[in-house]
């Protein structure tokens, strides 16, 4: 899993799997969900995410990490 956060767009862009997308769904006022082929959830896009959510910080708990990358 991935989280991009685009500070030009405020959009904030959470990778579920390394799949493309081929739909999308808008669930709520901005922000939209991306599927596979399969139909499976592959990734969500919020936008106006710092009016949503607190995007200076970010807590991890109980992940079963085994690699973790910092940008």
């Amino acid at each position: 899993m991935k989280l991009n956060y685009d500070a030009a767009t405020d959009s904030l862009y959470i990778h579920l799997a390394e799949r493309p997308s081929v739909d999308s769904d808008e669930v709520a006022d901005g922000v939209v969900l991306d599927y596979d082929a399969a139909g499976a959830l592959v990734g969500i896009d919020v936008q106006h995410a710092s009016q949503r959510a607190d995007i200076h910080r970010l807590a991890i708990n109980h992940m079963p990490l085994t690699h973790l990358n910092a940008a």
